[in-house]
């Protein structure tokens, strides 16, 4: 019964976010297509943006989800100047990370973007690849305090038990989206033909439309979200709950970045095997995302959903939460295997590309699609570790791997070998099992479990 209760709350906060994160990812694959209709070239250069853009999205992931822990223990504490304390620490990380990511990627753009152009290819135009990236990135960086807002607000609403709102938002978001893609990249009904540039003018407008919805959603519900009252009215934080929740968010901040870098890195050393490979990871991506959403959904319900258990200080509930939870997300990341594994041959015929490309995409899309669970698994893992504050342990089991284990046996296997790439791919993806192996002894010892807001008082 308990097993019933606690999976069913899991699915009730997470398909809003997966719905909506599906939307989005679909508008991205979209987008994607329209983009590659233009040429590999602007294909390329739009995913290469976009590995660069994911870092900034993880890093202010990251930077609110410190305090973000602290937010959802609070509301399961029923402590509303709590919860309105730790959207406010969410503000001033979002707005250091806004004008720290603006400086550095308008200043560094192309450093960036030659990173991943240093393979050969007798059909890609590296430097055409660079001029349409640079062009699609200046805009794109227009939105990038829309973004920073939509995730204040979103992830304060999802630790108090309410994701619909951050959905309806985002499919408004994604509906203009389309609409505008049609319009500006290939100049329809009388609108400019502005191709990769037209992409990215349509989803900076999209952002903003999707902050405005929410945020004003947001207040006109406001009496179903009680911490937003008074927000603005002082930016200023108790001074013990400021440094505490600094604790914990540094740690996180540090690891989300350095993982969103690592997994640009990676698609880095696989780029001197030839742009062909980076245009086939890119469509893999691209489909691949669209279903990850699934596994990343659930696990920001666990995590919400256990930090609430153990703000209420039922700590042996949660131990058990926490294996329902984690066992739940294996199974249907089985049945998301399955899916990609048939759509592997179909979707990279989408493509106005080369057959070698779609080739690779194809076995790209395979290999990922087998290691599924093993990312479902550790995304669980790594969500339930955090929701009790231990964001040390969770730098160390993410970040920490990667720049130690996977970036260096990719580029030993890359630079060192002449091995081929699918099964230099494969090996990387399969190191991650380590870290189950890792995660599931702190998970089984508790060591995670703690209630960080019991010191703190409404």
């Amino acid at each position: 019964m308990n097993n019933q209760h606690i999976l069913s709350r899991a699915i009730k906060l997470s398909v809003p976010i997966m719905i909506q994160n599906a939307v989005t990812n679909a508008v991205s694959l979209v987008d994607h297509i329209m983009v590659g209709s233009l040429g590999t070239e602007a294909m390329t250069a739009v995913s290469i943006v976009g590995q660069l853009l994911f870092v900034f999205a993880l890093a202010i992931f990251g930077g609110t989800s410190g305090s973000g822990i602290y937010a959802a223990q609070f509301y399961g504490q029923k402590n509303t100047e709590g919860v309105r304390a730790a959207t406010r620490m969410k503000i001033w990380v979002c707005l250091f990370c806004t004008l720290a990511g603006t400086a550095l990627l308008l200043f560094a753009d192309s450093f960036f973007i030659n990173l991943y152009l240093h393979g050969q290819s007798n059909e890609i135009d590296s430097l055409l690849t660079l001029t349409k990236a640079k062009e699609y990135l200046h805009i794109m960086l227009l939105g990038l305090p829309a973004m920073a807002v939509t995730q204040i607000y979103a992830s304060s609403l999802r630790e108090t038990g309410e994701s619909v709102k951050p959905m309806a938002a985002g499919v408004i978001s994604v509906a203009a989206d389309i609409v505008l893609n049609w319009l500006l990249i290939y100049g329809s009904l009388g609108f400019p033909k502005m191709g990769v540039a037209g992409a990215a003018v349509a989803t900076v407008i999209a952002r903003y439309i999707e902050a405005v919805v929410l945020v004003a959603w947001t207040y006109l519900r406001r009496k179903n979200h009680p911490f937003i009252i008074g927000l603005w009215r002082t930016l200023l934080i108790p001074r013990e709950l400021c440094h505490t929740m600094l604790v914990k968010t540094i740690p996180i901040f540090i690891n989300e970045f350095l993982w969103a870098a690592g997994i640009a890195a990676l698609t880095q050393c696989y780029s001197i095997r030839g742009l062909e490979v980076v245009a086939g990871i890119n469509i893999s991506n691209a489909i691949c995302n669209l279903l990850n959403v699934v596994f990343i959904a659930l696990g920001h319900a666990v995590g919400i959903l256990i930090g609430h258990t153990l703000g209420a200080g039922a700590f042996e509930r949660a131990k058990k939460e926490s294996f329902t939870l984690t066992w739940f997300t294996a199974v249907i990341c089985l049945g998301l295997t399955a899916i990609l594994i048939m759509l592997s041959g179909v979707f990279p015929l989408a493509y106005d590309t080369t057959d070698e490309v779609r080739n690779l995409a194809t076995k790209f899309i395979i290999v990922t699609a087998l290691f599924f669970p093993v990312q479902g698994i550790l995304n669980t893992l790594y969500f339930t570790l955090r929701s009790g504050g231990k964001t040390l342990v969770t730098f160390i089991f993410d970040s920490v791997f990667s720049w130690t284990v996977t970036i260096p046996l990719a580029l030993a296997l890359c630079f060192l070998t002449d091995m081929n790439i699918i099964a230099v791919y494969a090996i990387v993806q399969a190191a991650d099992i380590i870290k189950i192996i890792i995660g599931a002894v702190m998970i089984k010892k508790g060591i995670w479990v703690s209630n960080l807001t019991e010191e703190f008082t409404a």
